[in-house]
C-alpha cells in the first residue's frame, strides 16, 4: 500500500507536514489517516500550500486557478477543521495546522457523520498508542516541547500565589481570552471508540484566541463566556485533571484537561519521562516525610506515576509506608497537594525557573532550530515569504542564546544572516540590559 500511495497527493501531503518543527513520520497507518481525512485532491492541493498563514488570492495563484473557485476548496477545509481561517484587522488567512496540536484533534472534537470516528481513531490509536516514530518524534525531539502543564491552582498557598506569574495560571488564560471555545476532549472521544476510556468528562476541551474563533465558526466547538469556562475548569480540578496547554506565555491557544489514563501527553509524560516530553510547571511537591501515614492518596492521583509508596523504615511498624517522589519525572502540576487529606504536602518553587517561549513565533523558531528544520520556516519553497514574516522570525533568532543562534546560522547557511546574528550581538555587548527571550 505505502508504495502505491507514495506516487499519490497523500505521499506529497506527508512531506507537506513535515516541514513544520513537529511533522508526522510516514507509515501505512498515516496514509489510512490522510486518506480518511483528505481527498487525494484535496490532499494534493494542500501540499503546496506555504507554511506560513496565506490568503486566498495566495491560494489561487499557487493553485493556478481562479480566486472563487480557491475560495471554495478552502472554506470547505476550514469547514471540516482541516485548516484554520483567521479574520484579524478586517482580513482573512487561512493555516494548515500542524496534525498535534492540531488537525488530528479537531476531527474528533465534535460528533460527526461525514467521517468513521470509530475507524480514525482506531488508526490513531495505533499511530499513536502503538507505533511509536511519531510520538518520539513529537515529544522527545530537541529541548523545546509544545505543551506545557498549568499549576493546579487550589493547591497553591498564599505564599506562592502572590509570585506566579499570569500565564502560569489557567484562570487568566480564561479571562482574557478574545475567544473561548468548548470541544469533546479529542483522547477521551478516540479512547471511547475502543472501549477504553475513563469517567471522566468529555465536553471540557478548551480553545482560545483566533484558533477558538476559527473552531466556533466552523463547528468543532462551542462558544462560552469566561464564567461558563472557569466553571468547567473547576469541574476539572474536582476531577483531578491535569491542565497541559500550548508552551507559550502569549495568546494560549489550548488547554487540555487531561486524564493520566486516555491523554497523549499524559501517556507520553509515563513512556519517556527522563527524555522531558512535556514541559513542567515551576513546582515541584515537598512531602513532609515524617508525618506522612502512607495514605497512598498522591500515588493514586498522580498521572505519570512520580509518586510511589516506600518502607517508612519504622522498626515498631515495618509495614508502614511512607510517600517518595521521583523529581526528574514530576510534572508540577500540584494534584498530589489537593488530593493529601493531612496536608503533609505542599509546593516548593524548582531550583530553576522553566523557561517559557515568548509566543507562537518564537515556539515555532525554537523547535524548528533544535529540530534541524529553520530553513523550513524561511525559505518556502511553496510561495514567497512576506517581509514582516521574515523580520518576526528572524526578530526572535537574534535574541536566542548565542549557541542556538549558531545552530540557527549552520541550519541557514546565509552570510547575510550571519552578519545579522554578529551585529545585534555587538549592539546587545553595548547596551547589555537588553531584554532577551
Amino acid at each position: 500500500m505505502t508504495h502505491h500511495l507514495m506516487k499519490s497527493g497523500y505521499a506529497a501531503l506527508t512531506d507537506r507536514i513535515n516541514r513544520f518543527p513537529q511533522g508526522a513520520p510516514p507509515s501505512d497507518t498515516l496514509y489510512k489517516i490522510l486518506n480518511i481525512l483528505f481527498t487525494e485532491k484535496n490532499a494534493a492541493l494542500v501540499s503546496l500550500l506555504p507554511i506560513k498563514p496565506f490568503t486566498a488570492e495566495k491560494a489561487a495563484r499557487i493553485w493556478k486557478m481562479k480566486m472563487s473557485a480557491a475560495r471554495k476548496i478552502l472554506d470547505d477545509l476550514a469547514n471540516r477543521a482541516i485548516l484554520l481561517d483567521i479574520e484579524e484587522d478586517g482580513g482573512q488567512t487561512y493555516v494548515l495546522s500542524p496534525p498535534m496540536a492540531g488537525f488530528f484533534e479537531f476531527s474528533l472534537m465534535r460528533i460527526r457523520g461525514d467521517i468513521d470516528q470509530k475507524i480514525l481513531s482506531e488508526l490513531f490509536y495505533q499511530y499513536l498508542n502503538v507505533e511509536e516514530d511519531f510520538v518520539k518524534a513529537l515529544f522527545t525531539e530537541g529541548e523545546t516541547q509544545l505543551g506545557r502543564v498549568f499549576v493546579h491552582e487550589p493547591s497553591l498557598s498564599s505564599e506562592f500565589s502572590l509570585v506566579v506569574f499570569d500565564y502560569e495560571r489557567a484562570t487568566e488564560v480564561i479571562k482574557t481570552a478574545s475567544f473561548r471555545g468548548i470541544s469533546i476532549c479529542y483522547c477521551r472521544h478516540k479512547m471511547q471508540h475502543l472501549d477504553r476510556d475513563c469517567g471522566a468528562p468529555k465536553e471540557i476541551c478548551m480553545t482560545f484566541n483566533v484558533t477558538a474563533g476559527s473552531l466556533i465558526k466552523h463547528g468543532p466547538a462551542r462558544p462560552v463566556s469566561a464564567e461558563e469556562c472557569l466553571d468547567l475548569l473547576q469541574v476539572a480540578y474536582d476531577q483531578k485533571l491535569v491542565q497541559f496547554g500550548s508552551n507559550v506565555r502569549e495568546e494560549v491557544n489550548f488547554i487540555c484537561n487531561c486524564c493520566g489514563c486516555c491523554c497523549e501527553a499524559m501517556i507520553a509524560a509515563r513512556r519517556f519521562g527522563l527524555l522531558h516530553p512535556v514541559h513542567t510547571t515551576n513546582f515541584l511537591p515537598e512531602i513532609q516525610e515524617g508525618s506522612c501515614t502512607g495514605c497512598g492518596q498522591c500515588v493514586n492521583v498522580c498521572p505519570v506515576d512520580a509518586m510511589s509508596l516506600v518502607s517508612a523504615n519504622n522498626p515498631r511498624k515495618p509495614k508502614a509506608k511512607k510517600a517518595r517522589l521521583c523529581e526528574e519525572i514530576c510534572l508540577g502540576c500540584g494534584l498530589c497537594v489537593s488530593a493529601c487529606q493531612e496536608k503533609y504536602i505542599t509546593l516548593k518553587s524548582r531550583p530553576q525557573r522553566v523557561i517559557t517561549p515568548l509566543n507562537s513565533v518564537h515556539l515555532a523558531v525554537v523547535m524548528a532550530i533544535e529540530r534541524g528544520k529553520l530553513q523550513n520556516l524561511i525559505f518556502d519553497n511553496q510561495a514567497l515569504f512576506s517581509h514582516r514574516a521574515m523580520a518576526a522570525i528572524l526578530g526572535v533568532i537574534l535574541r536566542l542564546p548565542p549557541v542556538k543562534q549558531a545552530m540557527a546560522s549552520s541550519q541557514v547557511k546565509s552570510r547575510y544572516f550571519e552578519a545579522l546574528i554578529r551585529r545585534t550581538n555587538t549592539k546587545n555587548k553595548l547596551q547589555p540590559n537588553l531584554p532577551a527571550l
